[in-house]
C-alpha cells in the first residue's frame, strides 16, 4: 500500500512546526523594522535627525535591494540553493545590519569613539550618526527582504495544495504583532535606558530569529531528502530544476507586472505611514511620544486577526481579486481622514477609528496578494517572482520615506528650525497624508484592472486554493 505520509509536508504537526519557526524570526524583524518609529521626536532632540534626516534613514533601508539590485540576486539565490540556506543568509545579514545600527545610535560612537571623525567630516547637515545608521539599515534591509522572499517560498513548498493562504495568513498575522510590540515596547525601553536600549534589545532577538532559522534549516533538509528520493521514483510531481532563462516568464507577465505595481503602491501607503504615524498623532492630537505610540499600536491588531481569517476564507472560497480592490479603497478612506478632518473634529475616536480602517485594510492586501503569486509564474521560479515583486516594492518604500519627510518640512516652513531651538511647535500633516492617499487611489484602479485580467485570461484569482476532489 502507498504511505500515507510521503514527506513531513503530508504531516500536519512538521509543516505547521516549520511555520512557526519561519514566523518567529519575522516577528523579531518586524520588530526591528519599526523599532525607531516611535522616537522620531526623541531623535530630533537627542540626535538632531530633522524629518528629512529621519525619513532618509527610514528609507535606507532598501537602499541596496533597490540599486545594487539585491533583491533580484537574493531571489536567483533562493531558487539555487533553496529555502533554508537562504534563510541562514538572511538571517546573518539582519543582525550584522542591525549591530552596526546600535553602535550608529549608541552614546560611544556619539562622544567621538571609532569611526565618528570620519562620519562627521562629510554633509555637515547631515548628523554622523545618521550616517552610520543608514550604512546598517541598509544591510539589515537586504536581509530582511531576503528572509521575507525565503519564507514566502518556504510556505509555498510546505503548504502547496493546503491550507497555503492560512498559513500566510497566520506568518503576516504574527509579523504584525511584531509592530504591535514595538510599538508598546520601544518608548518604554527609550524612557528607563535611552534609545540605545531599544536598539539593543531589537538586536539581541534577532539573534534569537537566526536561532529559529538554524533548527528551521534542519527540518527542510529532511523534507528535500524525501522530496529527492521521490524524484528518484519518478514522482510527477516534483517540480523542475530552476535555470536563469526561466526568469523571462516573470518579466514577460503583464498580470504580474500589476500585482507587483499594486504591490508597491500599497505598501508604500503602508510602511512608510508607519515611520511618521507617531508624529503625525502628536501633533494632530496633542500627545506626548508613548501615548501616540501605544495609540497606533492597535493597527496591528486588527490586521493579526483577521489575516488569517481571510486566508482561510481564499483557501476555501476564493474572491482575493474583489479584496484587493476593497483593501486599495480602504487605505484611501483612513488617509483622508487623517488628511482632512478638521482639528476641532479630530478626536480620540476618530482617530482610532481610521487606524481600525487601515488595520482591516492591511488584512485584505496582504491575505489575498501573496497566496496569488503561485498562480501567476511557475514554482521553479517562484522565489525570483517574490523578489522581483519585493524589488519593485523596495523602490516605493526607499523613495517614499524621503518624499514625505521632504513634504513634510516643505509644507512647514520654519518649524523645523524652532523645534531644533527648543521650541513647543508642531508639524502640519495634511500634505503627506494626502500623498499617501493619492498612492492608495492609484492601488485601487489597478485592482480593478488586475480583476478584469483574471476574468478575461482565468488565472482563478477568485477561485478558492483548496480543490474539492
Amino acid at each position: 500500500m502507498e504511505q500515507i505520509h510521503k514527506t513531513l509536508r503530508d504531516s500536519s504537526v512538521a509543516r505547521w512546526s516549520a511555520l512557526m519557526l519561519l514566523a518567529l524570526t519575522m516577528f523579531f524583524a518586524y520588530m526591528f523594522i519599526d523599532v525607531l518609529a516611535p522616537l522620531s521626536t526623541a531623535l530630533e532632540t537627542s540626535l538632531k535627525w530633522t524629518p528629512d534626516t529621519f525619513g532618509a534613514v527610514a528609507g535606507s533601508e532598501y537602499f541596496l535591494n533597490v540599486f545594487a539590485f539585491f533583491l533580484i540576486f537574493a531571489g536567483i539565490i533562493l531558487d539555487r540553493i533553496g529555502v533554508r540556506r537562504a534563510a541562514i543568509v538572511s538571517g546573518l545579514l539582519m543582525v550584522v545590519g542591525a549591530s552596526i545600527k546600535l553602535y550608529a545610535i549608541s552614546d560611544a560612537f556619539n562622544s567621538g569613539a571609532w569611526g565618528y571623525g570620519f562620519f562627521a567630516s562629510f554633509l555637515p547637515d547631515f548628523p554622523a550618526s545618521a550616517k552610520l545608521a543608514c550604512i546598517g539599515f541598509a544591510i539589515f534591509g537586504c536581509g530582511v527582504e531576503m528572509a521575507g522572499i525565503s519564507v514566502s517560498k518556504g510556505i509555498v513548498k510546505w503548504f502547496s495544495g493546503k491550507e497555503m493562504a492560512l498559513a500566510m495568513g497566520l506568518e503576516m498575522a504574527v509579523a504584525r504583532l511584531g509592530v504591535f510590540a514595538v510599538f508598546r515596547l520601544s518608548p518604554f525601553l527609550q524612557e528607563l535606558g535611552g534609545i540605545p536600549l531599544s536598539v539593543g534589545v531589537g538586536t539581541l532577538l534577532l539573534l534569537i530569529g537566526l536561532l529559529s532559522f538554524s533548527v528551521y534549516f534542519f527540518l527542510d533538509k529532511k523534507l528535500d531528502a524525501q522530496t529527492a528520493a521521490l524524484k528518484k521514483e519518478g514522482d510527477s510531481s516534483v517540480e523542475e530544476e530552476f535555470k536563469v532563462s526561466d526568469l523571462k516568464t516573470i518579466f514577460t507577465s503583464k498580470t504580474f507586472l500589476v500585482v507587483a505595481g499594486l504591490c508597491v503602491l500599497f505598501y508604500s501607503a503602508i510602511f512608510p505611514f508607519q515611520k511618521f504615524a507617531t508624529g503625525m498623532l502628536e501633533s494632530r492630537l496633542g500627545m506626548d511620544t508613548a501615548d501616540a505610540s501605544a495609540l497606533f499600536s492597535f493597527f496591528p491588531i486588527g490586521a493579526m486577526i483577521l489575516t488569517p481569517l481571510l486566508g482561510w476564507f481564499i483557501d476555501n472560497k476564493g474572491k482575493a481579486a474583489t479584496m484587493l480592490i476593497l483593501g486599495s479603497l480602504l487605505v484611501i478612506v483612513c488617509h483622508l481622514i487623517f488628511a482632512l478632518t478638521p482639528a476641532t473634529d479630530f478626536s480620540f475616536g476618530v482617530a482610532l477609528a481610521a487606524i481600525i480602517v487601515l488595520g482591516v485594510s492591511f488584512s485584505l492586501v496582504p491575505a489575498s496578494l501573496w497566496p496569488s503569486v503561485p498562480k501567476l509564474v511557475d514554482n521553479k521560479v517562484l522565489g525570483s517572482a517574490y523578489a522581483v515583486i519585493f524589488w519593485i516594492q523596495n523602490i516605493g518604500l526607499l523613495l517614499t520615506p524621503i518624499l514625505i519627510g521632504w513634504a513634510l518640512k516643505s509644507s512647514n516652513p520654519g518649524v523645523t528650525e524652532q523645534i531644533l531651538a527648543g521650541a513647543n511647535v508642531k508639524y502640519d500633516y495634511t500634505v503627506p497624508m494626502l500623498i499617501f492617499a493619492a498612492f492608495g487611489a492609484v492601488a485601487l484602479a489597478l485592482a480593478f484592472y488586475l480583476k478584469a485580467l483574471d476574468k478575461k485570461k482565468a488565472y482563478g484569482l477568485e477561485e478558492p486554493n483548496i480543490k474539492k476532489r
